[in-house]
């Protein structure tokens, strides 16, 4: 069984957790990739470990780089498929207004915004998207000595989020990332902003094509 991607043991210069990780996943996740499986990664920043930092790390390594090759955001892979003619739009239930936040570790890796124009897709759905940093930034969000701090890095995106282009609160707020999605939900509560409902974008897309 593959274990987590690295990333966190990676911010905190941790090389040697890294290689153990890298070590674990790696032979899992080529033997997909040889096998002529796409590898989405539902996390923008374990996409990325295996897009660029992994690759970057280990250049010579032949299976590194085939799963680099297999990796894909899950949203970047969609759309991709529609392209290809092979993606169904028959979307049954509308989502209402949403505010969408782009992640830093999915902006850097240059795929466009494919989340959003998904979403867009979807009748009876008005997206606002915001490209500012959440101030979760990896593990700084969730540390006792700098939470704090994060969550004032994060108050103007939560401000910005909290007023929806079509007036009023959002019925929904959302990010691709799961940890910035929830200190974004945090931040609509310490700062009194409303209660919209917090969802993954895969979550709500399940939503639209009536599977839940």
């Amino acid at each position: 069984k593959e274990k987590c991607c690295g990333m966190p043991k990676l911010e905190l210069g941790d090389l040697d957790g890294v290689d153990a990780h890298k070590q674990a996943n790696i032979p899992v996740l080529a033997k997909y990739a040889k096998d002529g499986y796409a590898i989405l990664a539902a996390v923008p920043s374990c996409a990325l470990m295996f897009k660029q930092e992994l690759p970057l790390m280990y250049p010579d390594e032949a299976d590194v780089q085939l799963v680099k090759e297999h990796m894909w955001d899950p949203f970047e892979y969609l759309m991709a498929r529609k392209r290809d003619g092979l993606l169904k739009t028959e979307f049954s239930t509308p989502l209402g207004k949403i505010s969408y936040q782009i992640p830093c570790h999915g902006r850097v890796q240059n795929i466009g915004k494919k989340t959003e124009e998904m979403l867009k897709m979807v009748p009876g759905t008005s997206v606002q998207t915001h490209e500012r940093c959440s101030g979760h930034a990896g593990t700084f969000g969730v540390k006792k000595a700098t939470h704090q701090q994060a969550m004032k890095i994060g108050k103007p995106l939560f401000k910005a989020m909290a007023q929806h282009k079509d007036g009023g609160l959002p019925d929904v707020i959302s990010s691709d990332c799961p940890l910035g999605g929830h200190h974004i939900a945090q931040g609509f509560e310490v700062n009194q902003l409303g209660a919209p409902t917090q969802k993954h974008p895969l979550t709500l897309i399940r939503t639209a094509y009536g599977l839940e």
